[in-house]
């Protein structure tokens, strides 16, 4: 098994969450915080919209299963890459899209990706890149949130499409 990591912003950390540990070849989507100091990585603290944190899921997968232009095309159909900071009526910095790569082959690949979809889709991508910095578990109660929630009205009008979108569209990757 080859293990790799990235880390993505797309929005509500639920939503991304909720999507990717539905992927097969996902060993573990965590919800959590990053760009920010320790001492800010809280959600309180992340919705006063005075840190410098954004959302982010931390994705582990083994690229023996999926690779990860797979996790990347996945990413970019269940959330719109093309706004800035926002996802539909949730607003805000820590909302942007945003990918944390680790290695220069990760920076390479999304780049590459962003291109084609700009190209094949007549879109202007706004996802900002950036080198991994250190990744902050987001509070208990956020973690596992749609699997635990399914019913609440959030989870019910947001993340369930995505969801289903993905169930849709890349039927070879459900678990």
């Amino acid at each position: 098994m080859a293990k790799e990591k990235i880390l993505l912003g797309g929005g509500c950390f639920w939503c991304v969450e909720a999507v990717f540990s539905r992927v097969k070849g996902v060993e573990s989507a965590k919800s959590g915080y990053s760009g920010g100091d320790k001492q800010s990585a809280n959600y309180e603290a992340v919705c006063s919209k005075t840190t410098s944190h954004i959302e982010v899921v931390e994705i582990i997968f083994d690229n023996s299963i999926i690779e990860l232009d797979d996790i990347l095309e996945i990413f970019f159909e269940i959330h719109d890459p093309t706004t800035i900071d926002r996802q539909g009526a949730d607003a805000g910095p820590q909302y942007r899209s945003a990918i944390f790569y680790n290695t220069k082959e990760q920076e390479l690949t999304t780049l590459e990706l962003i291109e084609t979809i700009e190209k094949d889709k007549n879109i202007n991508i706004v996802t900002k890149l950036y080198k991994e910095v250190e990744f902050f578990v987001a509070e208990d109660y956020h973690l596992n949130y749609y699997n635990l929630n399914p019913n609440a009205g959030y989870c019910s009008f947001v993340i369930t499409p995505k969801v289903q979108k993905f169930m849709t569209n890349f039927k070879e990757f459900i678990k």
